[in-house]
């Protein structure tokens, strides 16, 4: 295993656990609520309220850590998510899950700004595209090994919300015992919509339909899986088959990305991708036909969102690309909150199988609008960045953009230096009134 993997274990571990917890916790929801016979459109709210906290944590993340540090940032946000977690098994409260989706998605936004941080501080140049590409490679395995766990207590009760509440507990070990200095605050980078929207129209464009798509399946497919007749222990092995697949196709998809042009793969991917959610929406599937498809789905969907994010990388400078960052997060992330609720609906009217129909009309979208003739070239970058894997389900915050190795190196270190040294004149700045204060 390469130094530079092992070196990071400890977050790497602390990362796994908390994708795990969190990706058991999301088809738990789904299946829990779809057999209680709760509508469709409350399941799809509960999922748009947890994007909705995941984005709005962003900022929340930012003032916390500059306030109490990075360790004491994540212990309280675990804190606050294990909380959270366990009030699910309190009450059966629809409102209830509703406020306490919110309370995860913005107290986990959190843990991840600590994390990429951290490992951003720590990674040599040399070592930073092995470590974002290890990072991201852990999160697919938890969200993959978080529904292996309905294989194992395939019957819905309590043990799955403590599992949950075990893995968000445990994650703080890593992080709470490690040696290494804090990493410099940072804080939130301003967003220029009227710039991104102007120059990259076409990547923000897929990056909302990526975020319809896998907002849409990680809130509503065990809802879907369920209702097309496939037990508990089945479920799970169709999401992981999906979530596996996304990560498999990772770098294949990346070898071709760096090779071809990315606009032209964007609309080939959207046309099989549409014909293969047509195919789940509106035919009867048997069972192992069923996770071909979904595993080409997983390989489809999952692929969207990295491509999305190297064309647009290839369109702004490097010194921009923090920003973008940003607006890549908040783009996905409104995407990600529409979908489920969107879908839900559909659901609501006409069965399962409306999910993937929906979807399919998402991908429609990029089928007929990202074609490479719209694509002047312009902003073209002399050197077109490298395709990254990313999972594409906000499992990142806006500083990931500082791991990501496409960011030019002395960027980061300028970027970083000027925010920790606003972060120095602040403190300064509260020390000196402190020693004026009467009394």
């Amino acid at each position: 295993m390469p130094k530079a993997l092992t070196a990071f274990s400890s977050l790497y571990f602390a990362t796994l656990l908390m994708l795990l917890g969190s990706g058991l916790l999301s088809t738990y929801i789904g299946l829990s609520l779809s057999a209680r016979g709760v509508s469709e459109i409350w399941i799809g709210a509960l999922m748009t309220c947890y994007y909705v906290g995941l984005v709005g944590g962003a900022s929340v993340g930012h003032r916390l850590i500059a306030r109490v540090g990075h360790i004491r940032a994540f212990v309280a946000s675990a804190g606050v998510v294990t909380a959270s977690v366990l009030g699910h098994a309190l009450s059966e409260s629809v409102e209830l899950w509703l406020f306490l989706r919110v309370l995860v998605g913005m107290a986990m936004m959190c843990q991840y700004m600590v994390l990429e941080s951290w490992l951003n501080e720590q990674a040599e140049s040399h070592q930073r595209g092995t470590v974002f590409a290890g990072y991201m490679v852990v999160t697919f395995l938890g969200l993959m090994l978080g529904q292996f766990v309905f294989t194992l207590m395939p019957d819905l009760n309590i043990r799955h919300i403590l599992f949950v509440a075990m893995c968000f507990s445990l994650c703080l070990v890593p992080v709470a015992v490690t040696k290494s200095l804090h990493p410099a605050p940072l804080h939130p980078a301003p967003l220029r919509i009227g710039f991104f929207l102007r120059r990259i129209p076409l990547a923000l464009g897929t990056v909302a339909v990526s975020g319809l798509l896998l907002g849409s399946f990680y809130g509503m497919a065990p809802v879907y899986a369920s209702g097309v007749g496939l037990e508990t222990s089945e479920v799970g092995i169709f999401m992981a088959v999906a979530i596996g697949a996304g990560l498999l196709a990772q770098w294949p998809v990346g070898w071709m990305s760096d090779r071809l042009d990315r606009s032209q793969m964007i609309q080939l991917n959207a046309i099989i991708l549409t014909g293969v959610t047509l195919v789940m929406g509106l035919a009867v599937v048997p069972g192992y036909a069923l996770l071909i498809l979904t595993a080409l789905f997983g390989m489809l969907a999952f692929t969207l969102y990295p491509l999305a994010v190297a064309l647009a990388n290839d369109h702004v400078e490097p010194e921009e690309r923090v920003l973008l960052s940003a607006m890549l997060l908040v783009t996905f992330g409104l995407g990600a909150s529409a979908g489920p609720l969107m879908s839900s609906m559909l659901m609501k009217v006409g069965g399962p199988g409306m999910l993937y129909v929906f979807m399919a009309i998402s991908s429609m979208f990029l089928v007929i609008n990202v074609r490479p003739s719209r694509i002047t070239g312009e902003h073209l970058q002399a050197e077109p960045s490298h395709y990254m894997p990313a999972a594409g389900n906000l499992a990142s915050s806006p500083l990931s953009a500082a791991l990501d190795p496409r960011v030019e190196e002395q960027f980061v270190d300028d970027h970083m230096r000027d925010e920790a040294d606003s972060y120095a004149s602040t403190a300064d700045l509260d020390a000196d009134q402190e020693d004026h204060r009467p009394g």
